[in-house]
């Protein structure tokens, strides 16, 4: 019995540096558990441990946690973790929950949070830090020093800012400047300029090139008249990255943004039917094409054998340009401007990979059949399905890009729908127009 206890004791003790040592490492742990069980870890430790990991897990884990809290440890957490962390976590919920849970703040921290939540879902303000310190330009280095040493909340911070008495930016001094000055200095004297602000409303694409631009890990947040606002940390940008790119590899598929593996069965079913039901019409669009030809398949019943290989390889082709296009938008490597570049690239892939994939095909076509003319038939088809699919590929997520539409949506849906009928039409026209070499 006492052994029991010793090691329950020396587990807890294990998670509890755990978390406070590798904050979010333990949030990505707890992400693969109930939120039941997750919760449980959590509310055993003080909240001085648990606040970063708190802040490392995703907006709608955290909402599913912090709704399941007693009012008091929910109004605890909330005020412990970054505001935008918090209007993150209640933007997921609905209009009442959200006020639930508003409602346990205190009046300015809610306030504030409520401001945050006021700038548009992909802007600076949403994902800004509020919590910044600023210091004076007459402020000397060891008074400086001593301020950030009293002061646990500069973990992560690159740099200090220095303000006019109306907290307008005026120059900023890195940490590696100031942890070699004399410490007699003012800041002012080891100051440098300004190279780069953003403002509130700033969108995630220009927070993104001013960041790679100027090599920042921080980016502060201004507003039209030079008041620090907020600062946005390169960990934070990630993060809100890598969510996004979760959220957009379900939607791609059909999968609502709101479900996760623990969710109910009636959430998936009504997240996941409407989409199937579209995919059911798209399904019989692609149908409709092999009817046109039901007279050809009759006549030479091989061309169904040989039909889902056609559409089968123009998909995962179609799927594989998909990924590349949606990748390189999704990491601002490319923009819509250059869909000419490309399509051109997809097209010669499409082209030399269907040249390929039509000989081995063809090879296997001929000693199978022995038809010279059904080999004709599947290679020229797949050459022009997969050139199809590959150009698909690009221009479906550009063009919903284009009309402001989200191709992370209904990309996958389209795609598929495309590429069956570029694989089926190719296939079944050209058997028809060659019927006279299939007998």
């Amino acid at each position: 019995m006492v052994e029991q206890v010793q090691l329950q004791n020396a587990t807890a003790l294990l998670i509890e540096r755990f978390c406070e040592t590798a904050p979010q490492s333990a949030a990505s742990r707890l992400e693969t558990v109930s939120a039941e069980a997750a919760l449980e870890i959590l509310q055993q430790m003080p909240l001085s441990i648990t606040a970063p990991v708190w802040s490392e897990l995703s907006s709608h884990t955290a909402s599913e946690m912090i709704d399941a809290l007693p009012e008091d440890r929910a109004k605890e957490v909330l005020h412990a973790i970054d505001p935008a962390k918090v209007a993150g976590i209640i933007a997921t919920l609905g209009t009442d929950k959200r006020e639930k849970l508003l409602a346990k703040l205190d009046q300015s921290d809610a306030k504030e949070v409520r401001e945050l939540m006021a700038y548009p879902i992909d802007s600076a303000g949403r994902i800004m830090d509020t919590r910044v310190l600023m210091f004076t330009g007459d402020m000397t280095i060891r008074d400086a020093q001593q301020v950030l040493r009293a002061r646990r909340s500069n973990q992560g911070m690159y740099e200090l800012r220095i303000v006019d008495e109306d907290k307008r930016l005026l120059s900023t001094v890195p940490l590696s400047t100031l942890a070699l000055a004399d410490p007699a200095q003012t800041l002012d004297s080891i100051s440098e300029r300004i190279r780069t602000v953003v403002q509130p409303t700033a969108t995630r694409d220009e927070i993104i090139e001013q960041m790679e631009m100027h090599r920042l890990e921080e980016l502060t947040v201004v507003d039209h008249e030079g008041k620090i606002q907020g600062v946005i940390r390169h960990s934070t940008l990630i993060d809100v990255l890598k969510e996004d790119v979760s959220i957009d590899i379900q939607t791609m598929v059909g999968v609502g943004k709101d479900e996760r593996a623990t969710s109910t069965s009636w959430l998936a079913i009504r997240k996941r039917l409407p989409w199937l039901q579209v995919n059911l019409l798209t399904a019989f669009a692609a149908a409709s094409v092999v009817g046109i030809f039901e007279s050809t398949i009759a006549t030479f019943t091989a061309l169904a054998v040989l039909l889902p290989v056609v559409a089968g390889q123009s998909g995962n082709a179609g799927a594989q340009a998909l990924a590349v296009t949606m990748r390189g938008l999704a990491l601002r490597e490319v923009k819509v401007r250059d869909w000419p570049k490309m399509v051109r690239k997809e097209g010669v892939v499409g082209l030399w990979n269907g040249v390929a994939i039509a000989v081995v095909c063809g090879i296997g076509v001929y000693f199978w059949s022995g038809s010279f003319g059904l080999v004709l038939v599947i290679t020229s088809s797949m050459v022009l399905a997969m050139v199809i699919a590959g150009l698909a590929g690009v221009l479906v997520p550009v063009g919903l890009q284009r009309i402001g539409q989200d191709p992370a949506v209904a990309s996958s849906i389209v795609l598929t729908t495309i590429t069956d009928i570029a694989g089926f039409f190719s296939f079944l026209g050209i058997a028809t127009l060659l019927s006279g070499m299939l007998s």
